[in-house]
């Protein structure tokens, strides 16, 4: 089982040919609502991808929260943990260009209330093969979840900001995308950033886009699984997918070099779609892309 602490938000997402600049209005061709989230996405990755998956979080008591309850609940997670809380479900304004590129703002919401897993979250984490964390939540609520999981932890630094010591001490597996990995190490390089990672935590995966993804741990091994070429509709959600089913892959006993190319092939078929939760294979799509 993987158990996911984190975010759940309803995302508003706007497609149009050209993001806006500061002070330019454009005209979009579309717009949806969709549910996600990162710890959302990533619980649904993993759910989609073959794991029994249990999710940890908060919405509001807006007419969002059913829907992203819901949601989760199709997509076979567990959402017993996922508390109402009063006022607004957390929210992601996302605008998407033809390119499949992105910008996103958040606004926590709900997920702002979250201080930390209740003695009852503790115990559904410690049946889990690992725990999965992002930063959309309070960073005190990570650190605790972090210092209390007594399985491995995997920790998503997005969005990426300065990673206190006692969370770092208490992470397993760290996976940025490379600019996520540029803000932590301060270094543009990721075969520097990758050495750079490794002396805050074990193992690290630095995913790279259309260049793929690379792999490294103390121990001195390093793996390199390049990307599947394909035309990229929206990428909001490839990270998430990518990290959902990589826990999937070694959940299972896969060795790195088989995980890497697992998680990239779910992400090849996520960017493939729009949308996040919507846009993410299921373990028959994942099996038949390989």
């Amino acid at each position: 089982m993987i158990s996911v602490f984190g975010s759940a938000n309803m995302d508003l997402v706007a497609y149009t040919a050209v993001a806006p600049r500061r002070g330019e209005t454009v005209t979009g061709r579309a717009f949806a609502t969709v549910p996600g989230g990162k710890g959302a996405n990533q619980a649904i990755a993993a759910a989609r991808a073959g794991a029994e998956v249990a999710f940890v979080g908060a919405v509001g008591d807006d007419a969002f929260g059913p829907v992203v309850r819901d949601t989760l609940e199709e997509a076979g997670v567990d959402a017993g943990r996922l508390r109402v809380v009063p006022g607004s479900s957390g929210i992601a304004h996302i605008v998407v260009d033809d390119e499949g590129g992105n910008s996103i703002i958040v606004i926590p919401g709900a997920n702002g209330t979250v201080i930390g897993p209740t003695p009852e979250d503790v115990a559904v984490i410690a049946r889990s093969d690992a725990l999965l964390l992002q930063l959309e939540l309070p960073m005190e609520a990570v650190v605790a979840a972090a210092r209390a999981a007594t399985v491995p932890v995997v920790l998503t630094p997005a969005p990426a900001r300065e990673l206190p010591p006692e969370l770092l001490e208490a992470v397993d597996l760290i996976v940025p995308n490379e600019h996520e990995a540029e803000t932590i190490t301060g270094l543009a390089d990721p075969g520097e950033a990758l050495k750079a990672l490794l002396d805050l935590v074990p193992e690290a995966v630095i995913t790279l886009g259309s260049r793929g993804a690379v792999y490294g741990s103390r121990a001195g091994e390093r793996i390199h699984v390049p990307a599947v070429p394909v035309k990229a509709v929206d990428t909001t959600a490839a990270g998430d997918t990518f990290v959902g089913a990589l826990a999937v892959a070694r959940a299972e006993g896969r060795p790195w070099p088989e995980a890497l190319r697992f998680a990239t092939a779910a992400a090849a078929l996520s960017v493939q779609r729009q949308g996040a939760s919507t846009s993410m294979p299921t373990r028959p799509e994942i099996d038949a892309a390989l």
